[in-house]
């Protein structure tokens, strides 16, 4: 990790992800969440971090290693049908991530996702983040839809709401 991206994330106020994200928007992203999943047997969870936290600075946590821990925190990989989705934004490295477990991973490639967050990527230099956390979700779902659609007496397991950290 170089002493400027450390130093990034030490000094970014958390206000800034907040005003990126604010209640309306959350709000926007919640109910596609809610929407999303009741098309298909997969679950969905937003969340979206300013800094990384001491300790995955100090490890040189990438993006990615750091939506691994997410992922496992927040036991999105605890669903039912091995259906969770996380996608994570990370504020200070400008960088999105969308980790898929083992049972859409096994019909859906990564590659899949890694094109959605790149679209992602590129709304969020236009400042477009709404626009673009609500197309990452429709993208998301139709993938979902086509390989895991909706069953009788499928449950919502995880949270819909976004997480900010």
């Amino acid at each position: 990790m170089t002493p400027l991206r450390t130093l990034k994330h030490l000094v970014l106020p958390h206000w800034l992800v907040k005003r990126a994200f604010p209640a309306a928007t959350l709000t926007a992203i919640e109910q596609a969440v809610t929407a999303s999943e009741k098309q298909h047997t997969g679950e969905l969870r937003f969340v979206t971090e300013g800094s990384l936290p001491w300790e995955s600075l100090w490890q040189r946590q990438t993006p990615r290693q750091r939506a691994v821990d997410l992922f496992s925190q927040l036991r999105v990989w605890d669903t039912e049908h091995n259906s969770g989705i996380l996608i994570y934004v990370q504020w200070v490295d400008r960088a999105v991530e969308i980790l898929a477990d083992r049972g859409i991973a096994a019909r859906v490639p990564q590659a899949e996702w890694d094109a959605i967050c790149r679209e992602m990527e590129a709304a969020f230099k236009r400042d477009d983040y709404r626009g673009g956390a609500l197309a990452a979700i429709e993208r998301a779902s139709k993938l979902l839809t086509e390989h895991f659609p909706m069953t009788h007496g499928d449950r919502n397991e995880l949270s819909d709401k976004p997480l900010v950290i």
